[in-house]
């Protein structure tokens, strides 16, 4: 199940994120509006329901997100934009690195 997600949290809400790959979750997180969409099987479908959601390609990047480690991986399909300067799977930029962290953290990380 895909949520996003504009406030930390519930236990229910990771729960149901995490029945797709049962120890991680995969986001899209909207750097902008500081939201992510969580759950499902690709980043695509938690970066359309943002998009559908009113952001815009440009400020949502994919993410995993480890609980039982409490890490965050930078790696997907849709931050391939060379446009953005970022050719790669992994978001090389640290600032929109730093960004997507944060955002993720302060929304799945519990406190």
């Amino acid at each position: 199940m895909i949520h996003i997600i504009h406030n930390p949290a519930t236990p229910e809400q990771i729960t149901e994120m995490l029945q797709a790959f049962g120890n991680f979750i995969k986001l899209a997180v909207d750097i902008q509006r500081s939201i992510l969409a969580g759950g499902g099987d690709l980043h695509a479908d938690c970066e359309k329901l943002l998009l559908d959601d009113g952001g815009e390609q440009k400020n949502i990047w994919g993410a995993d997100w480890i609980p039982a480690a409490t890490q965050v991986r930078f790696e997907a399909l849709i931050n391939i934009r060379p446009h953005q300067n970022n050719p790669s799977m992994t978001i090389l930029d640290s600032s929109i690195r730093d960004e997507v962290e944060k955002i993720v953290r302060r929304l799945l990380e519990k406190p």
